[in-house]
């Protein structure tokens, strides 16, 4: 028995150098074909465009699958290689939960409700605020599940979010072996008990976790993306439990809530009792003209020139990269001595710098919208140019907001949506806010 394939599905090129197959290991086409249509095995794709003909060595008519080939390429003469997942953990030292930290009421019930799922299978959204402390609560429920020796996976879409989570799970369960599992991993793939991944990632597993927790479901492109929740119901067990994480869930989502077809934990406070930053909304004209022009006058430039003065550190939010860059020479041409950089989706170097902001390095850092979410610092204020752009969400402009006044002793900061117009989605992620921290008001949650 290979336990390196555990719960996992693989392509014959994914096997790693695994040459023993014994009866124990199952094997499925790379593509299944009904009288009505040609699904992907791996991702459950059965669109016609999302597969490609191709000149293959099994001869012709061969295709390949194009939504998930960042994984590998799935063909039509494809075998996929699986072990079924036996749960062969040793015995974890009491205590399995090393974190001595205590939840506010609010965060134990959730906490409680998410150990129920657990427990009894079945799915549950956890919709929290950003900043309430949602991974926290899910401590007691992954320390009973490891107890039990069932199999636990935290995943996210975003690579940040499972690069910030990692430290955290392994600090709080330090006695369990766990791996991070991302496309630009280096690490060699090992089977652990604990592990935190992608989502993309989850293509490679089938029925392999008792417990799978997804936070950010609402990130792209998970919430886009059909072949990866197809791939989070594939990965976990047919009686495991499946648990969402997140601040601002669809609106499908929130009618299955209101509908009873979802449980839900609904935490409109964060942790600390104090109220999330409400945005302001500042006119600053044509802005886009201004920064191309190099124009550097107007209530943005002023903010900034205040905030630098007054030594506060923030964040500015760019709708693309290309007006990030040119904001940045802006930015360096008017304060030469200000200490900052800049960070998007596919910089080589953005672990690195995101690092330099939360060690306090940088008087403020330009980034695109890649920051929205699965970032902590410890006092900063958050400014959005253009955030009526098309780029900046409902969802996105509420997680920007929530960067600001997370930590405790640092409980408020300012938020400032920059723009030429406010937009539908401006006005919505505004409203947002306020009915949550209403409801946070009623139910006795903030006390500041």
């Amino acid at each position: 028995m290979n336990l390196e394939m555990m719960g996992r599905e693989l392509l014959s090129q994914e096997l790693n150098g695994i040459t023993e197959m014994n009866e124990s290991v199952e094997t499925r086409s790379g593509f299944t074909q009904t009288e009505k249509k040609i699904s992907c095995t791996r991702c459950g794709s059965s669109l016609v465009k999302d597969r490609v003909f191709a000149p293959c060595l099994c001869g012709e008519g061969c295709f390949y699958c194009l939504s998930c080939l960042q994984m590998g390429k799935v063909k039509k003469c494809s075998t996929l290689y699986y072990q079924k997942e036996e749960n062969l953990f040793a015995d974890i030292n009491e205590p399995v939960l090393m974190w001595k930290g205590t939840l506010s009421p609010q965060q134990q019930e959730a906490s409680e409700e998410i150990l129920s799922t657990i427990n009894q299978g079945g799915e549950r959204l956890v919709w929290a605020v950003a900043g309430a402390g949602k991974t926290e609560m899910l401590f007691q429920g992954i320390a009973q599940a490891l107890k039990d020796k069932k199999r636990v996976c935290l995943a996210s879409p975003r690579v940040d979010v499972c690069l910030e989570l990692a430290p955290r799970i392994q600090h709080a369960f330090s006695q369990t072996e766990l791996i991070v599992l991302h496309g630009s991993m280096e690490e060699t793939y090992r089977y652990t008990q604990l592990v935190i991944a992608t989502t993309h990632q989850l293509m490679r597993f089938r029925e392999a976790f008792d417990v799978l927790i997804i936070d950010e479901i609402d990130a792209f492109p998970f919430h886009l993306d059909d072949s990866l929740q197809f791939a989070a119901q594939k990965a976990r067990k047919k009686n495991g439990s499946l648990i969402y994480l997140s601040a601002t869930p669809s609106a499908a989502m929130r009618k299955l809530v209101q509908t009873q077809q979802l449980q839900a934990s609904i935490l409109p406070a964060r942790y600390h009792g104090y109220p999330l930053p409400v945005p302001a909304f500042m006119w600053t004209g044509d802005w886009k003209k201004k920064i191309q022009n190099q124009k550097m006058q107007g209530r943005f430039f002023k903010i900034v020139r205040e905030m630098l003065k007054a030594n506060r550190r923030f964040l500015i939010f760019v709708p693309n990269i290309d007006l990030m860059h040119e904001l940045a020479t802006c930015l360096n041409l008017l304060y030469p001595s200000a200490v900052f950089t800049s960070v998007y989706a596919e910089d080589p170097e953005r672990k690195e710098k995101v690092l330099m902001m939360r060690q306090e390095e940088l008087d403020f850092l330009l980034t695109t919208t890649i920051l929205e979410r699965g970032v902590t610092f410890r006092d900063i204020d958050v400014l959005v140019l253009g955030a009526e752009d098309k780029t900046f969400t409902e969802a996105a402009l509420v997680q920007i907001s929530g960067r600001a006044g997370r930590h405790k002793d640092y409980p408020t900061g300012e938020v400032i949506f920059f723009h030429y117009g406010q937009s539908r989605e401006m006005k919505h992620a505004r409203k947002q806010i306020l009915q949550m921290n209403r409801l946070a008001y009623e139910r006795g949650l903030i006390h500041q």
